[in-house]
């Protein structure tokens, strides 16, 4: 079976993020005024494992492998199974 997955990572929370303070001050310079702004990385892809279960569990490894820092990184992640383009219902 395959699903598609959404890995959202993010610093957290009480880690400096010198990227959206950049972003927070241009705005601010251009005239918005916004405060708390916050930056995340997403992830997408296809995978394809016989259920949910064994889908979280091998993203979930990347994530603690590659995919994120775990000691300043949180990450949220989203599966969603794909549906065969075509399917029959009686």
């Amino acid at each position: 079976m395959k699903f598609n997955v959404e890995v959202k990572v993010s610093l957290k929370k009480g880690m400096l993020n010198p990227e959206a303070k950049t972003i927070e001050r241009s705005l601010d310079l251009l005239g918005y005024k916004v405060s708390n702004t916050k930056t995340i990385d997403i992830i997408k892809f296809d995978i394809e494992k016989n259920n949910v279960e064994e889908v979280e569990a091998e993203v979930t490894d990347m994530c603690e492998r590659l995919l994120s820092n775990p000691v300043i990184h949180d990450y949220k992640i989203d599966i969603i199974p794909r549906k065969p383009a075509c399917e029959w219902t009686k």
